[in-house]
């Protein structure tokens, strides 16, 4: 995954008509058949030095600053002058490798220190920006079981509590600090847990931080249950996306046993632009929720040169959520394109179609649906769709152009960063669920991120880790964190969400047979293109031979099943 997006730095954009299948990379073509694909444009690359804070700012201003995470402590009682962090003006050291501050924020420390940063004390409690920031970005050095075992010993032997004639009083101060730490790992960063590892440790450190403490049980006892909870919804939910793809593989495999099932199109399950729209925010959001946030770091994981050249995620998936939200993105772009070039439909059946899907992504627009709405002009721009003229004759563009203009890849999308940017300056004063919706055009959030990791490198010269870098990553991040918890406010419509999930879309080859089935190629580069699909081998179905005019619809029909 790494080695196909550090090849994202030398794009170019593509011109109009291509589909979000291809890109340029330096004036040669690269197919996008990576499961982690990005399925649209490619943003030029953003100057990270823009974002890092300058030294005349405070150091308040520098922090990320994480909305969710203070919502979530403040809901459970948590008083931050109860667990003061320690005045950040001094310098803090670890024999040679301490902590650097400038300007009274942390720029920069060896691991070892900034492990030490994160663990309570007596008279210190880690602010919860730090906390977030570090527990983010410590995987990129240290597998987040092996922080956690640090962390427990830690906390364990330098507080000397495995002492047994410890003093009582000082455990009832430690034990509160310590249990937050761990009841924000557990809330900020829950999928850490589904390693036994991390597991064990937790389950080991609270017993000695409960035992002997009615109150302390109680609070342990609960968080363990919101976490196994909340871990038993994740397997859930990834058992569910499989049963989805494994229905639309089924459908898939009907259409090519029975053509004429393709006949079933989206106006016939629903010509209501909103409703679709609302429907399609439903999966945006379900699917955005399961999102981790250490997803968007693995995902551009790199090896670690002071660790023998070890990944720290060799072991499991890294973002396997990110990725399926990604093929969501794909999927609906191609689904427009079918719906549009089904071989059934006359020129005015398509404009229709055409103008309907447009308005969906007016409606979700309106919405705050960024995501969607990218997907839906991304899957009208790809050439099958794009090249039939005598089509869009006959469709009202105005809306479309209006659109097209809003998600303009220009200037680094500067017309969607201010439409976004006001979206999220209502959803923060929102007095309604539905006006606090904001959903990203996920692929440049993952590509803002990217080139801001890709700018400066994860380690000083001195070996110190550049944490500089990582409050900036950790605020985008933060702000995406907001975004994903908002709950959609529209009722659920099953038919409809079954139909955007499941049903069969066309391959890119096919997309281009039944577009050039709809209006035959004009030029001889599509003449070319129309010839050399004529003849598809395909095994099990032998020789695909392309036949037009006056042939049978269902004739017509069996030969793009076989291509889909």
């Amino acid at each position: 995954m790494a080695k196909f997006l550090s090849e994202l730095l030398g794009c170019s954009l593509p011109d109009k008509g291509t589909s979000p299948g291809m890109f340029q990379v330096r004036s040669r073509s690269v197919s996008l058949s990576s499961i982690f694909t990005f399925s649209i444009t490619v943003l030029q690359p953003l100057h990270w030095m823009c974002f890092l804070p300058s030294s005349s700012s405070s150091s308040q201003d520098n922090m990320p600053q994480t909305p969710l995470l203070t919502g979530m402590l403040v809901s459970r009682g948590y008083n931050k002058n109860l667990y003061p962090s320690q005045n950040q003006t001094k310098e803090e050291g670890y024999g040679n490798a301490g902590l650097c501050y400038r300007d009274n924020t942390l720029v920069s420390g060896s691991l070892e220190a900034l492990i030490h940063h994160l663990v309570p004390s007596m008279d210190y409690y880690p602010d919860m920006t730090y906390s977030f920031t570090f527990l983010l970005s410590s995987r990129l050095f240290i597998h987040p079981y092996e922080l956690m075992s640090k962390v427990c010993y830690l906390c364990v032997e330098q507080q000397r509590l495995s002492d047994p004639q410890a003093d009582k009083m000082r455990i009832r101060k430690l034990a509160p600090k310590i249990l937050q730490l761990l009841q924000e790992w557990t809330e900020m960063f829950p999928y850490d847990f589904r390693d036994e590892r991390m597991m064990r440790s937790l389950k080991e450190l609270t017993q000695r931080m409960a035992s002997g403490d009615e109150l302390y049980r109680k609070v342990v006892q609960q968080m363990i249950q919101v976490l196994i909870r909340k871990l038993t919804t994740l397997s859930q939910y990834e058992e569910a996306l499989v049963k989805v793809n494994a229905t639309a593989t089924d459908r898939l495999t009907v259409l090519k046993a029975k053509p004429q099932a393709i006949q079933r199109d989206m106006l016939s399950v629903c010509n209501d632009p909103f409703t679709v729209a609302q429907q399609l925010t439903h999966i945006e959001l379900e699917r955005l929720s399961y999102i981790g946030p250490e997803e968007f770091i693995q995902a551009f994981e790199k090896k670690d040169p002071l660790d023998n050249d070890k990944s720290c995620f060799s072991d499991h998936k890294k973002a396997s959520n990110l990725e399926a939200y990604v093929e969501w993105f794909n999927r609906l772009s191609f689904l427009v394109a079918t719906e549009i070039c089904m071989p059934v439909k006359k020129k005015k059946q398509r404009a229709r179609v055409i103008e309907f899907f447009i308005d969906v992504a007016r409606e979700c627009f309106n919405i705050g649906n960024f995501n969607s709405l990218m997907a839906i002009i991304s899957g009208m721009n790809m050439s099958p769709v794009s090249r039939l003229k005598k089509t869009w004759s006959k469709v009202k563009t105005a809306k479309f152009d209006i659109l097209e203009h809003q998600m303009d890849p220009s200037s680094n999308f500067y017309n969607y960063r201010t439409a976004f940017r006001g979206a999220t300056q209502r959803s923060r004063t929102a007095n309604s669920t539905r006006e606090k919706i904001v959903i990203p055009f996920f692929s440049l959030l993952i590509k803002d991120i990217y080139f801001l990791n890709e700018g400066c490198s994860n380690r000083m010269q001195n070996g110190h880790v550049n944490f500089e870098k990582f409050w900036e990553m950790a605020k985008q991040v933060s702000e995406f964190m907001v975004w994903k918890k908002v709950e959609c406010p529209f009722e659920k419509d099953r038919k409809i969400l079954q139909y955007l999930l499941t049903a069969p879309v066309f391959s890119e080859d096919t997309l281009c047979l039944a577009s050039y089935d709809s209006e035959g190629p004009e030029n001889n580069m599509e003449k070319d293109r129309w010839k050399s699909l004529r003849y598809v081998p395909s095994p099990g179905w032998g020789l695909y031979v392309c036949t037009r005019g006056s042939a049978p619809m269902r004739q017509n029909l069996s030969h793009y099943s076989r291509m889909v």
